[in-house]
Formats: structure tokens, C-alpha cells, sequence
């Protein structure tokens, strides 16, 4: 039970691509001061906690709805994931830079969208919950899941809340590293999801 969970934590935390969503709120925070930097933070992990319970929660009534197999949305899913990460690996993210010429909106407005969504809670982390939500079985299984996601929330809130001592301990180029390397992980776990929808499929046929 303990290794499902913290296997579960650290992918939740991981697709949560946090040091991306790091240099992000580095970028839009620079004119807030410590206090506005700490709400931001908390807005973050209550948006990202709500919308990550509802995707987990009702992920599955949403396949029953549009009549969805598992294994097609895995396949889907994996492979939205997969494009994402080498998004990351190659730099393709200029949200924070096209997002933060609004000092109004940056000081403001980005804790929500598009901090929490999509930077946090993108694609990517709406499928692989879903997943792992229409694969649960049992309340112990659901409590273990969702009690990976809190802790993949409560640590992403430590990256937000040390970002300045992180920033001076990496550096510039140690921000533009890091995410790539999460990319990295990021297109394994969306590989393995690819294939495992790929042989759910034909184990089916």
C-alpha cells in the first residue's frame, strides 16, 4: 500500500510538470510582494486540488457518457501526454513570457488561469487522471489516489513557496534545465500509457 502510494505521488507530481510551473509563477510574480505570493500560492493548490478530485471522481461517468473505452482514451490520453513533454523537452512553452506582458493580469489574475490551468492541470494531467480514476477499485484504492494527489499538490505548494531560494541555488539556466528533464519523465509515463491502451485493445479484439 505504502509503494502504490508513493508510486502514485510521484507520477501525479510529475505530470503536475512543477518546475515549468515554477519559472512560470517566477515570471508573473516578480512585482508581488511576499504575502500576494503566498495567496497565489493557495489559490493554486486549492484550483489544482478541486479540479484534479473532479477528474479523478467523474472521469469515468464521462467515458460512459460519450461512450469511450478505457483503453481508447489511454491510447489518447498517452499520446496527448507524449506531445506535451516533448513541448518541454524543446522549450515550446511561451505562456509565461506572452502572459506576464499584462502587469494588471500577472499581478493579479494568473493564479487561476493560467497558472493552475493549464500550466498545472493541463492535458496531459486530465487524462492520466481520468485513468487512474476509472481504474480504481474500492474505497481504500480511492483513498489512496486521492491521498497521492493531495501529497503531489502539498509539494508542488513547497516548489511555489521556496521558488526564490531555488531560483538562486539553480540559476537561470538550472530553470531552463529542469523542465526538460521532467519532459523527459513526463514522455516515458505517456509512452507506457500509449502501450498500455495499445495492448488492452488487443488483448480485446
Amino acid at each position: 500500500m505504502v509503494e502504490q502510494f508513493f508510486t502514485i505521488y510521484l507520477k501525479i507530481f510529475f505530470m503536475m510538470t512543477p518546475f515549468f510551473a515554477l519559472s512560470v509563477f517566477l515570471t508573473m510574480s516578480k512585482k508581488l510582494t511576499k504575502p500576494e505570493k503566498k495567496e497565489v500560492i493557495l489559490k493554486v493548490s486549492i484550483a489544482v486540488m478541486i479540479a484534479g478530485v473532479v477528474f479523478l471522481l467523474f472521469g469515468k461517468y464521462i467515458f460512459s457518457l460519450f461512450g469511450i473505452t478505457l483503453d481508447a482514451f489511454k491510447i489518447g490520453a498517452g499520446t496527448v501526454l507524449f506531445l506535451s513533454a516533448l513541448d518541454m523537452i524543446r522549450g515550446g512553452t511561451d505562456i509565461e513570457t506572452s502572459e506576464a506582458k499584462d502587469s494588471d493580469f500577472s499581478r493579479h489574475d494568473f493564479a487561476i488561469v493560467p497558472l493552475a490551468i493549464p500550466c498545472v492541470v493541463g492535458p496531459g494531467m486530465i487524462g492520466i487522471l481520468m485513468v487512474m480514476g476509472a481504474e480504481m477499485t474500492g474505497p481504500m484504492n480511492t483513498l489512496v489516489v486521492t491521498f497521492s494527489l493531495l501529497a503531489a499538490v502539498i509539494s508542488l505548494a513547497a516548489v511555489l513557496l521556496v521558488s526564490n531560494k531555488l531560483q538562486h541555488l539553480i540559476g537561470k539556466q538550472g530553470l531552463e534545465i529542469l523542465p526538460k528533464i521532467t519532459g523527459l519523465f513526463v514522455s516515458a509515463i505517456g509512452a507506457q500509457i500509449v502501450f498500455s491502451g495499445i495492448q488492452g485493445f488487443f488483448n480485446l479484439v
